[in-house]
């Protein structure tokens, strides 16, 4: 099995789940156990797992290092930015904590794509850029801090501006035919789609 030791699992749980009545994601379960759980299973790739969260109360009985938004009120990019700060390693590899399928493979491919003149590694599907199952250099913390204080950008928006490799959807297609590493669970409808259930 391969082992990153330069980089952090950043496990993002900072959305209030508005549209699953304030539920916190991390802990919507899939059969057994949690999703917050099931992306733990990813731990031993990493060197270390940070969680990402402004309320983590409800997330305390896993025991990770728990980190809050530095630049608050900011939605995913400030807990992007936040895992940046808040990392030991070079590296950091986000993903939001309703991602309930997020495969081994998929997190290789990202990984292994990472290089010297690259700062942010992250797939694009239909075009699109998929910025919360991606990589990204610690080191761009201090330049996303300034962006954040001083604007809204999006975390597509904050890709832009660095180097970053964006990987065709054929090549999560490879190792993930449906895409499934992708989705992520915002609505009751997606629960049933998806097999999930409340805590």
């Amino acid at each position: 099995m391969d082992f990153f030791a330069d980089v952090t699992l950043a496990v993002v749980a900072g959305g209030q789940g508005r549209r699953l009545s304030g539920v916190p994601k991390g802990l919507l379960r899939l059969g057994e156990r949690t999703v917050l759980e099931g992306l733990l299973g990813l731990s031993p790739l990493f060197a270390e797992v940070l969680l990402v969260a402004n309320a983590p109360e409800p997330y305390a009985r896993f025991g990770l290092r728990t980190v809050s938004d530095v630049v608050v009120g900011k939605g995913a990019p400030g807990g992007v930015h936040a895992a940046l700060v808040g990392a030991r390693t070079p590296w950091v590899l986000a993903v939001a904590c309703d991602m309930p399928f997020v495969l081994p493979e998929a997190v290789r491919v990202l990984l292994q794509a990472r290089a010297s003149e690259v700062d942010a590694v992250a797939f694009t599907v239909d075009g699109r850029v998929e910025p919360l199952l991606a990589a990204y250099r610690a080191s761009l913390a201090d330049d996303w801090g300034d962006a954040l204080k001083q604007g809204d950008p999006s975390l597509r928006e904050l890709l832009s501006r660095c180097r970053a490799r964006l990987l065709p959807e054929e090549a999560l297609r490879a190792v993930d035919a449906e895409l499934r590493s992708l989705v992520n669970v915002n609505t009751p409808e997606d629960l049933r789609r998806h097999g999930l259930a409340p805590p």
